[in-house]
């Protein structure tokens, strides 16, 4: 909690209602906060608690949409901005650069600059760049993008021939063998032991795997995995340069920590050393890639490993409706294995929205045909292309979607293509706005633009870009889609600083780049669920939600099919207000209809019945205190159900509400009397101490105070909002006046 003199008091209308959401629905260019207090403005209590956890291990258990990146963004830019942190001594690492561009747009919005936010493999290089000379000597290995050609050669060279997906497979293995530090020799070993199925005999890809690292060493080059073995190495073996990380990085923060690899965990702790500033972010139930080597146990042990860490529990939802939460809770209820027994039972705080939509279909075009008219409906209902997607499970999927699409006349961007700002177009763009921007005095196609976006257009114009888009689809309309991006950023730079010129939209784009903070692309979006993950639209359209695809066919194990649930659950949880969830009986026309829905959506869909898993122990908000923090002397019970109004019995979720244990609305039973004791003691305890009231109890505790009217410490330490420190300082006192006793006429006669 924020210390005495900063601002603690929220109200329904500081955050409940001010969409606490993803920076898709918040302003593009929002004023830089003012002040450390003013940037935990607008946080719940539970992302509040995040971000003023500034020391020592803290976990945030945060489920789907509930605003965890904004957890951790304030909480950087809270420390940075209070003086607690020194920017150049954050390091946050996550597991994209689309992520970790976000981060940095996000700490740049917030006035935190100067941190470090990058990838795993990012920071990894940049470090091990640096101390190579030192380390190791001589010029650095030229890291190789894309590993498959090696892996074809060291295959020729065994005299091994492999088909186009073997060769796919094999790379995997390898690539999942250096994850999770396993050498050649060791790999049949591993395979067996945690059951992976091999694409070749274990033995066999084991010796293709040395060819590999040798044919690497003959040709001096490294892969992506060995950039993070590299700098494992040089930390483990070099003191004196792992010291001299450890004194540039004192604080770390780590997203999506449900992903990392032993590999990832391993340069973790040696970029930490003895220290504990460390700060985890995850949900086990998003845990998708446990195929490249990500585990949850590192989240899931994580309080085991360190006893004095604070727990924060984010499941307050405001990404989707009711509707959808309810479909995404029931998923997991249904769940097995250690990830489902500690999942997080997620809140909707958005007002009630249209039932999911499940739809059967004879065929597969059929569907795709289907999922485009009515996405050709919302579209033209009003609905934005851009606040539209449809999910699939395998990249083969969209071809069919795509072509159903265009014949509609919808446009749409594949996720997962090369970054907006790699695009050749966009390149091409940004040298025509720079030179315009400098030189455009001289430019005639200028002359009649009087504001910013005439400009960018007129620019535009220049390098293909129409007011009317070309029809159809393909490489022409993916160009046009992405010069459309930049002019509907110029539009709403322009709303936000109407003086804003061409040289300060050049230099916002620079610093987008910078970010890999790409603008939006207005169309549809067609994604694979793993693509998915992180990003979230008004309308999603899951499909091909059938068996043999979720779960996919090749998910055999109990924790291969539990994964594929948590995969439909995240493709579930993008959506914000509707959600369409379709399959097909036979793969084309005429086929035969052998095909069922799939078993996740069992008791989920109308007219099935539900098998319910074990219950889940992941709990509902809130903040525990690790062992060594803050003691309580009568231990705070742990809440297991969601806070219901004693009076009516409604669930709650406003912070004042949760304290009262009852709805604002709902009649009171309060001591008029024994408030009015405790509120004059509090004024007397202030003034002694030199804080404002509400550091002493704020006026919600004391009316839940006389609400309860406790008569003894474990019923006061039961009412929220009596914390331990509280409850030594002060519990007494209350007790005394609960009891019918003047407390402060006591004090004055001694």
């Amino acid at each position: 909690m924020p210390a005495c003199g900063q601002r603690s008091r929220q109200s329904r209308a500081t955050w409940q209602h001010c969409g606490v959401t993803a920076a898709t629905h918040s302003t593009l260019f929002p004023p830089v906060p003012d002040s450390a207090d003013a940037v935990l403005e607008g946080l719940d209590p539970e992302q509040r608690a995040v971000a003023t956890a500034l020391h020592g291990p803290v976990c945030v258990l945060a489920g789907a949409g509930t605003g965890k990146t904004r957890a951790i963004t304030h909480r950087i830019a809270y420390g940075v901005r209070a003086g607690i942190l020194q920017p150049s001594s954050v390091l946050a690492v996550t597991f994209t650069n689309r992520a970790a561009g976000e981060m940095r747009g996000r700490l740049r919005q917030l006035g935190a600059q100067g941190v470090q936010a990058r990838t795993f493999h990012s920071a990894a290089l940049r470090q091990l760049q640096y101390f190579w000379p030192k380390a190791i000597g001589g010029g650095m290995p030229r890291l190789i993008d894309r590993k498959i050609q090696l892996v074809a050669d060291a295959a020729a060279a065994c005299g091994t021939r492999l088909d186009r997906g073997e060769l796919r497979d094999v790379t995997a293995e390898i690539e999942w063998s250096k994850v999770t530090q396993t050498v050649p020799a060791d790999y049949p070993y591993a395979a067996a032991k945690t059951g992976r199925e091999t694409p070749r005999a274990p033995a066999e890809i084991a010796h293709l795997y040395a060819a590999y690292e040798d044919l690497k060493r003959d040709r001096a080059v490294i892969d992506f995995e060995d950039v993070l073995l590299l700098t494992v190495a040089v930390l483990q073996d070099r003191h004196d340069i792992a010291e001299q990380v450890r004194a540039q990085y004192q604080h770390f923060v780590v997203d999506e920590y449900q992903d990392v690899s032993p590999l990832q965990q391993r340069l973790l702790e040696l970029w930490l050393g003895d220290r504990d500033n460390l700060c985890v972010v995850g949900d086990a139930s998003q845990t998708i890639y446990s195929f490249t080597g990500a585990t949850p146990d590192h989240l899931l042990d994580f309080r085991a490993k360190h006893p004095d860490a604070t727990v924060v529990k984010l499941v307050r939802d405001y990404r989707s409706t009711p509707q959808v939460v309810r479909l995404a809770n029931g998923l997991l209820a249904q769940g097995h294995g250690r990830a489902a027994d500690h999942r997080l039972e997620l809140v909707s705080q958005r007002a009630p929205g249209p039932e999911p939509v499940h739809t059967e279909y004879t065929d597969e075009p059929a569907e795709a045909e289907g999922a485009a008219r009515r996405i050709r409906e919302l579209i033209d209902a009003g609905v934005p292309a851009a606040e539209i997607a449809v999910l699939f499970r395998t990249n083969a999927q969209s071809e069919t979607y795509e072509q159903a699409l265009a014949d509609a006349g919808v446009p749409y961007q594949l996720r997962g293509a090369e970054r907006f700002f790699d695009r050749p177009e966009v390149r091409k763009a940004g040298i025509a706005l720079r030179g315009a921007a400098r030189f455009g005095g001289n430019d005639s196609l200028l002359d009649d633009a009087v504001d910013l976006p005439s400009q960018v257009r007129a620019v535009l114009s220049g390098e293909g870009w129409t007011s009317t888009p070309p029809a159809g689809s393909g490489a022409v309309r993916e160009r046009w889609e992405s010069l459309a991006a930049l002019v509907n950023l110029a539009h709403d730079l322009a709303a936000a600083s109407p003086t804003a010129t061409l040289g300060d939209f050049v230099a916002e784009l620079d610093e987008r780049a910078n970010a890999q903070h790409a603008p939006t692309v207005q169309g549809v979006t067609l994604a694979s669920l793993h693509a998915a993950k992180g990003l979230e639209w008004d309308v999603v359209f899951l499909v091909g939600v059938a068996e043999g695809m979720l779960p996919i066919t090749y998910a055999k194990t109990d924790e291969q099919i539990e994964e594929e649930r948590r995969l439909l659950y995240v493709g579930v949880t993008r959506a914000r207000e509707r959600l369409h969830v379709s399959w097909a009986l036979s793969r084309s026309p005429g086929g035969r209809p052998n095909r069922r829905p799939s078993r996740f959506l069992d008791g989920l869909r109308p007219g099935t019945t539900a098998t319910v898993g074990r219950p889940g122990t992941g709990g509902t908000a809130g903040v525990e205190r690790g062992a060594g923090r803050d003691t309580a002397a009568v231990p705070r019970r742990a809440q297991r159900t969601p806070a219901r109004c004693r009076v009516c019995g409604r669930t709650l979720t406003e912070a004042g509400e949760m304290k009262l244990m009852r709805c604002e609305d709902c009649p009171s039973d309060m001591d008029e009397g024994l408030y009015e004791r405790l509120r004059a003691w509090r004024a007397v305890q202030a003034e002694r101490s030199g804080q404002p009231d509400f550091c002493v109890f704020t006026d919600r505790t004391l009316m839940a105070i006389a609400e309860a009217r406790p008569e003894n410490s474990a019923e006061l330490s039961r009412i929220p909002g009596v914390l331990s420190r509280k409850l030594r300082s002060y519990g007494t006192d209350v007790l005394s006046i609960c009891a019918g006793q003047d407390v402060n006429e006591a004090d004055a006669d001694d």
